[in-house]
């Protein structure tokens, strides 16, 4: 389950995605999760589907990778979504059977809720997917560079996002080989009752926290050694320059999230039930 997790990977390519502004990926990563969250009719959500799989078809990742960030996910997906089920009383009533009863409110709140946060985790992973963590960093901090005048720490917070995102993967194989070590010792880490589990992942978290600060310190002494004195007077070896296929890539995400507004007000009565 843990090789699963591909939160913070970067996967090397030369696809357009790959060669945008990442200034450019972030905005349009943000104006994507407002174009998931601000209709409520069908359409707008067939319409945001239709613009991460051709994010996705672009960015030449295999699909397999998208639906691997998706399946550590899917016990609370199936859990929220019956609980919306079983519990949201709007609408037309379609099954019931004593206090329980299925209406066609909950059967809409459920399917939005499941296909928005699968677009949702599949568009915004491609941020991380395509774009390197030094070219990220550099990204935010350019984006952010405003609020300098305000004595911000700018480039301190976009290097510990960086790190942060950066050190996710290691300390997941980290995890995987602190289990295996364990399970070696004889620990029981995927039978017995509960409470026992819990306890048994003691041995886990205490070994992974001190790793976790072990690599904490080299990292800062690594800085310190080469004279690291924050974002004062530092040179990039690569600039950031716009060119016309990021405003295009921009501009076409403009032109879905107006589509997705004009389609949320002008289809709103229309439900999924309704297309069945």
């Amino acid at each position: 389950m843990l090789k699963d997790i591909t939160i913070g990977q970067y996967f090397p390519g030369n696809s357009l995605i790959h060669r945008l502004d990442p200034r450019f990926k972030i905005i349009i990563t943000l104006i994507f999760i407002v174009m998931l969250f601000i209709g409520d009719s069908v359409w707008c959500l067939v319409l945001g589907a239709v613009f991460t799989v051709m994010a996705v078809l672009m960015s030449k990742i295999p699909v397999k990778m998208f639906a691997k960030s998706i399946k550590p996910l899917l016990p609370f997906l199936l859990i929220t979504a019956l609980l919306n089920l079983f519990f949201v009383s709007s609408g037309e009533v379609c099954w019931q059977w004593k206090f329980i009863k299925i209406t066609t409110g909950g059967i809409n709140i459920s399917l939005f809720m499941i296909v928005r946060i699968v677009l949702l985790i599949s568009g915004s992973s491609l941020l991380t997917y395509t774009t390197s963590p030094i070219t990220l960093t550099d990204a935010i901090e350019r984006l952010l560079s405003p609020l300098k005048k305000l004595k911000f720490p700018v480039h301190e917070l976009a290097m510990m996002m960086s790190i942060a995102l950066r050190f996710i993967p290691t300390l997941i194989e980290e995890t995987d080989r602190i289990m295996a070590a364990q399970k070696a010792r004889g620990a029981e880490l995927d039978s017995g009752k509960l409470m026992a589990r819990v306890k048994n992942m003691i041995s886990i978290m205490i070994p992974l926290f001190v790793s976790a600060f072990r690599r904490a310190d080299e990292l800062a002494s690594a800085m310190e050694c080469r004279c690291y004195n924050g974002g004062e007077g530092r040179t990039r070896l690569r600039q950031l320059k716009a060119a016309p296929r990021d405003f295009a890539a921009l501009a076409v995400t403009v032109i879905f999230l107006g589509v997705i507004i004009a389609a949320d007000r002008l289809l709103k009565n229309i439900n999924i039930t309704e297309l069945f």
